[in-house]
């Protein structure tokens, strides 16, 4: 846990969410199966805040992202969200879009890396929430749709148009978000939208591995890791360079280092700390 804990209990109960933990691998599953995942007003707020909370405790070293039933997540609710939606005010709808994205913010910035296992449909704020994970671990099943330009609205949703061209380059994400068209599995990985292609079903066991071999490794290596990716996305060469020795700096006087040079020499494994 943070040595800074909030005097509130930690929340076990999520909507249409499902957390389990096993030593230092978190695993959050969305849980509407007979909604193909989608999520509701609820279902966005608290993936937001159960991120927050993951990000808060030392022991999780990694976390997989994963829908129960047929596919991953089919994106907003059409019934739930859509319509209320129409009711809305221009401030309520920059509310509610404003946290959809802090979802997104919140896969980026967490300290630890996340595996999306997708299987079946990610679609919409699915295929988002899917993209902004550092590894997308697919079964032949798979299928991602960039749907918004579908219902009318940008294809930049949730922070697509930034993520997209820098995981798959502009064109190939230029016709994603425009056209709004499904790419299967094999098209993704050719691509480069998923990391890994699994046999029809390994989707999930396969990212729990990629899971449970991150966790095991070098926690605050990975973590600013993490950071730097997309801290340096927008960086230039002379800053970027300068945030990395910076960091290296840091890790050298760290307990990591000096236990992977002890256990080098000793010719032994080394026992990580994340410190």
């Amino acid at each position: 846990m943070s040595p800074f804990p909030s005097s509130a209990p930690r929340t076990e109960q999520w909507h249409h969410i499902r957390l389990t933990r096993h030593d230092g691998v978190a695993t959050v599953t969305l849980d509407r199966p007979g909604k193909l995942n989608a999520l509701t007003f609820g279902a966005y707020a608290d993936l937001r805040d159960l991120l927050a909370e993951l990000s808060r405790e030392r022991s999780v070293r990694a976390l997989v992202l994963a829908g129960e039933g047929r596919g991953f997540c089919s994106g907003g609710d059409v019934d739930d969200i859509i319509g209320a939606t129409l009711a809305m005010d221009t401030a309520q709808l920059l509310d509610f879009n404003r946290m959809t994205g802090q979802v997104v913010r919140a896969l980026r910035e967490c300290p630890f890396p996340v595996i999306a296992a997708v299987h079946g449909v990610a679609a919409g704020a699915g295929a988002v929430i899917a993209l902004a994970a550092d590894f997308r671990v697919a079964d032949p099943t798979a299928r991602f749709s960039f749907l918004f330009t579908k219902v009318g609205l940008s294809g930049g949703d949730m922070g697509a148009a930034y993520l997209l061209p820098r995981v798959v380059g502009l064109g190939h994400a230029t016709r994603l978000l425009m056209l709004g068209e499904p790419v299967g599995a094999t098209e993704a990985e050719r691509i480069g939208l998923i990391s890994e292609l699994t046999g029809e079903g390994q989707a999930g066991k396969a990212a729990a591995d990629l899971a449970r071999r991150l966790a095991d490794g070098p926690a605050l290596a990975h973590a600013q890791t993490k950071a730097l990716l997309t801290a340096e996305l927008d960086m230039p060469l002379a800053a970027s360079v300068e945030l990395d020795a910076a960091t290296q700096a840091l890790l050298m006087n760290g307990e990591d280092y000096a236990e992977f040079h002890a256990a080098f020499t000793e010719k032994r494994p080394p026992n990580w700390r994340g410190r």
